[in-house]
């Protein structure tokens, strides 16, 4: 059988798979073209590959679509539906490392961490007399999506003496105030991200709500690029609309090299590596791997990796 897969997973997964069957590599649209797609079982990716209808409808024999990752907006869950193709994907496999690197990216922004280091490095140890930093404890935390990953975050803000308040759906139950969107972020001295990205939250964040934010405030994303209108997002940094921002996802990854939040003085963004910790890493694309043996074999996956 052979396994496509549009990006790369840790060695060891690939192993398990390259005992099974044969694994083609095709990360871009020439590679994909020359792939045996006739014989392919299985299509696995992470979060750039994209897993089209028309890619999916050019595999006769795919059983299986599986994401070494959480969210699912890079696969076509609609055509995979349609063709009784079981998809898989690895729920709470970055809590705890995303978590991290939202607060890490928090800290990193408000202590201005990154402009301190490189100016001792280029030896302005001056520079300390014009330092601007602040710190997290007494501030407050706003954050938007309230799942395992927010939860997290909120857990480690409080340990650093931060209040919380969140906006999340309906229902959920927690001990920090639920605010309205437009609320917590006026109240908010930061605000994280860690919603899916789904048509009704696809550019949650655009001029009016950035506007509604304190001009200091520091807004951080580890969720989707595409949940904030990064045009206006640049506007509101250019004028002193907003304090900072910090992220791990842009909506254009990787950014055009004239992107103005590049070079902008108040502004943090990482590669996308929130989730590539090593063993976060190696754990959930074992994990990804094992489920999409698993159903190859007609044996059961981990029900809570079955998108339903």
């Amino acid at each position: 059988m052979v396994f496509l897969l549009l990006e790369t997973l840790h060695p060891e997964a690939e192993l398990l798979l390259a005992r099974e069957g044969e694994v083609v590599l095709a990360e871009d649209e020439s590679e994909l073209s020359r792939a045996p797609v006739e014989r392919v079982r299985a299509i696995l990716t992470r979060g750039r590959g994209e897993v089209s209808r028309a890619l999916i409808e050019r595999c006769p024999l795919l059983e299986v679509v599986a994401r070494a990752g959480v969210g699912l907006d890079n696969v076509d869950l609609d055509a995979a539906r349609r063709l009784a193709i079981t998809v898989l994907f690895a729920p709470g496999s970055n809590t705890a490392t995303t978590a991290e690197h939202a607060i890490a990216l928090l800290l990193a922004l408000t202590r201005r961490i990154e402009a301190s280091a490189r100016a001792v490095a280029a030896g302005c140890w001056e520079e300390r007399a014009r330092y601007d930093g602040d710190e997290a404890c007494g501030k407050t935390l706003g954050i938007v999506g309230f799942g395992a990953i927010g939860q997290r975050v909120a857990t480690i803000a409080q340990a650093l003496g931060m209040e919380v308040v969140v906006a999340a759906h309906p229902g959920v139950v927690t001990s920090h105030p639920v605010l309205p969107l437009h609320e917590l972020l006026s109240r908010s001295d930061f605000v994280s991200l860690h919603l899916p990205l789904r048509p009704d939250t696809r550019g949650l964040l655009g001029a009016v709500e950035l506007a509604v934010m304190k001009p200091t405030a520091c807004l951080i994303n580890t969720a989707r690029g595409a949940l904030i209108d990064q045009e206006a997002l640049a506007v509101a940094l250019a004028v002193g609309k907003l304090g900072g921002f910090a992220a791990d996802v842009l909506d254009v990854e990787p950014p055009p090299p004239d992107d103005p939040l590049l070079a902008h003085p108040r502004v943090l963004i990482t590669p996308h590596v929130a989730s590539l910790t090593a063993s976060t890493y190696r754990a959930l694309c074992l994990t990804t791997v094992t489920n999409v043996l698993a159903v190859l074999r007609g044996e059961s996956p981990d029900p809570r990796c079955v998108h339903r």
